[in-house]
């Protein structure tokens, strides 16, 4: 993939997995076989509470991460639910810690944490906010969509909206088979090492997908380009309320004869400092993918 100027490998990851080791049906052992015949590259096992001996595992050919699910006490009588990746495999977490001791305690160790499925667990973006430390959210969880809150796209522009700097991931968040290959990360890194797939998270070097992939990214001299797999809908999302390039729906209204792009570019030069922009596809079967956003005038 071509990001921001750079050819890069793009390794498919699921960055949200449980095993038999938690609530999860499968043993870890059975987790790396399904993902690596599904064609995964990367797996992050992150088990409520426990880590997991990933440095014993037979890795099939796989890059496999050491993480955990925590859950710090929160507001409302809410939990939160942080996904810690790259943790020292004897991490010992503490079950009385409040959010944000969970949070140092997690980048004290030397790792980064993502907030998993905020709709799901009812917070707000004015609480995310509060969280100092954290990469980004789930922007999609295969595992919440039984209740109908599987997308974060409000509560993650909303922070965006904030100037919080905040990316996004799509996860299986795997406990059994129904959670399975439906939500993905594609992370740009020079090599598939456990510490280039981590920096490269940390960087916001990655994409989130269902199904939709894209082939690069640039942001030069104001110009946002931008090529991916043939998609129905494309939008750039900001907070700044213009019209910018890309394609809706039923553009024409209802019955409009169904469009499709591939590649999107977009003069940007013309937005403020401290506003953001990020890509939103949709395909056909109404799958989404989603970049990271950029800044403009930063």
């Amino acid at each position: 993939m071509n990001f921001q100027g750079q050819d890069l490998p793009v390794f498919k990851a699921n960055l949200h997995t449980h095993t038999t080791l938690s609530d999860g049906k499968f043993s870890a052992a059975e987790v790396v076989s399904l993902y690596r015949e599904a064609g995964y590259d990367v797996l992050a096992f992150t088990d409520h509470w426990k880590t997991n001996p990933v440095s014993s595992y037979e890795t099939q050919g796989m890059t496999l991460l050491s993480g955990m699910e925590l859950h710090p006490g929160g507001p409302r009588n809410i939990t939160w639910h942080f996904l810690a990746l790259g943790l020292p495999e004897d991490f010992e977490a503490n079950r009385e810690w409040q959010a944000q001791e969970c949070a140092d305690a997690i980048l004290n160790a030397g790792a980064n944490f993502f907030i998993a499925h905020p709709y799901w667990c009812g917070l707000t973006s004015a609480e995310l906010l509060s969280i100092r430390g954290a990469l980004g959210l789930e922007v999609y969880n295969s595992a919440t969509r039984y209740i109908g809150r599987a997308y974060n796209m409000q509560i993650w522009d909303e922070c965006l909206d904030f100037a919080a700097r905040c990316t996004a991931i799509a996860v299986d968040d795997l406990h059994a088979t129904r959670d399975l290959f439906r939500g993905f990360t594609m992370i740009c890194a020079k090599d598939r090492s456990p510490a280039a797939i981590l920096a490269a998270l940390q960087a916001g070097q990655f994409y989130a997908s269902q199904k939709p992939l894209i082939h690069s990214l640039n942001y030069r001299d104001g110009v946002f380009t931008a090529d991916f797999s043939a998609c129905q809908e494309v939008i750039l999302l900001s907070n700044r309320p213009r019209k910018l390039p890309g394609l809706v729906l039923d553009s024409e209204g209802p019955g409009t004869r169904p469009q499709s792009m591939t590649h999107l570019e977009a003069d940007l030069s013309a937005l403020p400092a401290g506003c953001y922009v990020r890509l939103q596809i949709q395909d056909s079967e109404g799958n989404y993918a989603w970049s990271n956003p950029i800044y403009p005038g930063c």
